[in-house]
């Protein structure tokens, strides 16, 4: 992973957000910290589902066939 950031925008409900900065504040980390841990999280439970997998797999294969199509080349 490289040291470039993006920063985001990211809307929630008032008691999701207190109840983030809550624990964020009892776990010692800032809010962003917290929400990076939650996020690096999702992803890798993502990498260990394979019905997720499954259909990212189907997913790339679609938008492999329609960048082919768009670049010219026959199916």
């Amino acid at each position: 992973m490289t040291d470039a950031q993006r920063a985001m925008t990211l809307r929630l409900p008032a008691e999701q957000a207190e109840a983030l900065e809550f624990l964020a504040e009892v776990d010692g980390v800032s809010v962003s910290q917290a929400i990076r841990d939650a996020v690096e999280s999702h992803i890798e439970a993502r990498r260990a589902d394979h019905d997720f997998q499954e259909r990212l797999a189907a997913s790339v294969e679609r938008h492999k066939r329609i960048l082919d199509r768009l670049a010219g080349h026959q199916a």
